[in-house]
């Protein structure tokens, strides 16, 4: 009988291994086609912007309230902090390793979505420092989309500010990068499917089922 339940035990663990092994590819995907899906939306609205809209144009959407105008930031998201273009291009090179090294403990598909919309917008603007004028590394970003004359940003900026939400909420709520809740219990709170990591595993008194019948 000890054999056996051994035997069960492994099988039972193997199985439970290849399951998370397959969520978390699973999550890597939804990581990698969010941040290319990001990158390229960006890197097309500015090439359209390139193209379209002659700098120190306006062009109302929304009226006052919202429109594009071409602007060459060489600061931070939404033209802040301007003047520092290298140590934004140092900085978010850190964020994007950081987010490569973080993606390979995913369990949760909500983390999933926030990590490849942040590493997506992140990799956006790095491209243009590192490659658009006035130099390597210290290229100035292309923004276009103008809020009200506030200030003016571009679609790796909304990716940035709604995954920095995301994560914010997801850490108020104690949801780790596994899925799990933070506390005793640490059940998982969202998998890639929609289903409690470990769902399938078999009910808790069938072993003991199993122990009654053979003892008889």
């Amino acid at each position: 009988m000890a054999g056996a339940h051994e035997k069960r035990d492994g099988a039972q663990t193997g199985t439970d291994d290849g399951t998370r092994e397959h969520r978390h590819r699973r999550l890597l995907r939804v990581v990698l086609l969010l941040t290319l899906g990001v990158l390229v939306l960006d890197q097309a609205t500015k090439q359209w912007a390139l193209a379209t809209i002659a700098e120190g144009e306006y062009h109302p959407l929304l009226g006052d309230l919202l429109g594009v105008s071409l602007v060459f930031n060489s600061g931070a998201a939404f033209s802040l902090a301007e003047g520092a273009t290298w140590l934004f291009t140092i900085a978010a090179v850190v964020v994007a390793v950081v987010i490569v090294k973080v993606a390979r403990r995913l369990g949760s598909l909500s983390w999933a979505i926030a990590l490849g919309a942040l590493l997506g917008g992140n990799l956006g603007n790095l491209g243009d420092r590192l490659f658009r004028d006035p130099g390597f590394a210290v290229g100035h970003v292309v923004d276009f989309i103008n809020y009200g004359g506030y200030f003016v940003g571009n679609v790796a900026d909304i990716a940035i500010v709604l995954s920095a939400g995301a994560i914010a909420v997801l850490s108020f709520r104690g949801i780790g990068l596994s899925g799990a809740r933070s506390g005793a219990s640490a059940t998982p709170a969202d998998t890639d499917d929609g289903e409690p990591a470990g769902s399938g595993d078999d009910e808790p008194g069938d072993e003991h089922v199993t122990e009654g019948r053979s003892d008889g």
